[in-house]
């Protein structure tokens, strides 16, 4: 074993973005959409409906995403206690996500220039995504009767990446990729918005889409889907306007994101020059009686396989090891340059 100490050159540290669809099997747009009556049924469904890639009982059904509905008033769900009003699934929903978030519980949420107390959140399952969403490829159809709007992120409508507490919050307007429809409803601020400020956010590192409600209840010509929906006080049940949600989402039949993970690499470049590494210090070359050299041939001519690079630290200890794919030659007419990629 021979070893060579490293100098600043060699090394480099590189970022690379990677990125991949979202949904399972490496679909890219999603077109079935499925529901467990069990899951429904049980405590889990008075707040969150799972949406699966294929029929829940079968074995290679997978989550794709959750929906859950949120009212800061409590509204669109069953009290947990009828002598208390207001304090329902719903209005538990509004104040995770708007601590996770806002981190304020004192905020509202602002789609647009509209501030709205109702919305649903649509969480991507962790296991879709590597790092975070990534920006310009939401592609969402919500469908409510023969009336249809796509909606996706304003990435690339934006000149500087917006932020709320450190984090990166887009509006969800209509349009595709990224950018606005270019159509400007009635009453609307601007294209790819409607007269209830925009349908939503897309937090892309937090794996979740918010949309707006208000925004849904409008009429087709102010940019809305004319839905209806319980969101008033009372004896609703848990879990209904969850399904409402998976019913527009579902009808538009497309739901297309993919992820993005940035991976950081150092790369370390192992330069074994021509005078290195030529003699092999395995000790079956050397008598062990005499201490002479075996093969006479290797004294002048000597001739060695690089099969391994170990990087070790200052007290000899081994932090990685580099396999080579075959093993390399080397001797005195020989050079070489080995690049070792480590990703973290």
């Amino acid at each position: 074993m021979s070893f060579k100490r490293l100098t600043p050159s060699d090394f480099l540290v590189s970022a690379d973005s990677t990125t991949a669809p979202c949904w399972t099997n490496n679909v890219t747009t999603l077109s079935n959409f499925y529901t467990s009556s069990n899951q429904e049924a049980s405590s889990q469904g008075d707040y969150v409906l799972a949406v699966y890639n294929t029929v829940s009982t079968y074995t290679s059904a997978s989550v794709q995403f959750y929906i859950a509905y949120c009212d800061a008033n409590g509204s669109g769900s069953t009290n947990y206690n009828s002598a208390i009003p207001g304090l329902s699934p719903s209005r538990t929903l509004y104040g995770q996500y708007r601590n996770l978030i806002l981190e304020d519980e004192n905020s509202g949420f602002v789609f647009g220039d509209v501030t709205s107390s109702q919305y649903w959140a649509v969480s991507i399952d962790r296991s879709n995504y590597k790092q975070s969403l990534m920006p310009g490829t939401l592609n969402l159809a919500l469908k409510n009767g023969s009336n249809t709007i796509y909606l996706t992120d304003n990435s690339n409508d934006v000149s500087t990446v917006p932020y709320i507490n450190g984090t990166r919050v887009y509006q969800l307007i209509s349009g595709s990729n990224g950018t606005n429809s270019g159509t400007t409803p009635t009453g609307a601020s601007a294209a790819g918005y409607t007269a209830s400020g925009s349908y939503g956010w897309f937090v892309p590192d937090m794996g979740t889409i918010l949309i707006n409600a208000k925004t849904l209840q409008l009429p087709v010509a102010n940019g809305g889907l004319a839905l209806t929906f319980s969101s008033g006080s009372g004896a609703i049940p848990n879990g209904q306007n969850n399904t409402v949600a998976y019913q527009f989402i579902s009808g538009g039949d497309s739901f297309g994101l993919n992820s993005q993970e940035n991976v950081t690499s150092d790369y370390v470049f192992i330069r074994p020059q021509n005078a290195e590494f030529n003699y092999t210090t395995n000790p079956s070359f050397i008598s062990s009686s005499t201490g002479e050299v075996i093969y006479p041939q290797f004294i002048n001519n000597p001739q060695t396989y690089i099969t391994t690079v170990g990087l070790y630290n200052d007290v000899n200890e081994l932090l990685a090891v580099a396999k080579l794919s075959r093993p390399l030659t080397k001797d005195f007419t020989k050079e070489a340059l080995i690049r070792v990629k480590l990703d973290f």
